[in-house]
């Protein structure tokens, strides 16, 4: 019995673990950059005079 207790309390440790470092992984994808969006490529359109 001990070492049914023992797998069982790793395998839930285990699986605690590997969802908060989901949830952290996914906190850090979410997150705004520091860097404004600029594009590095920018077009110039003529403006109609009226």
């Amino acid at each position: 019995m001990p070492r049914l207790l023992a797998a069982t309390l790793t395998v839930v440790t285990a699986a605690a673990l590997a969802g908060g470092a989901a949830l952290g992984i996914v906190a850090l994808l979410d997150a705004t950059p520091e860097q404004p969006n600029t594009p590095l490529v920018t077009y110039e359109t003529a403006q109609r005079e009226r």
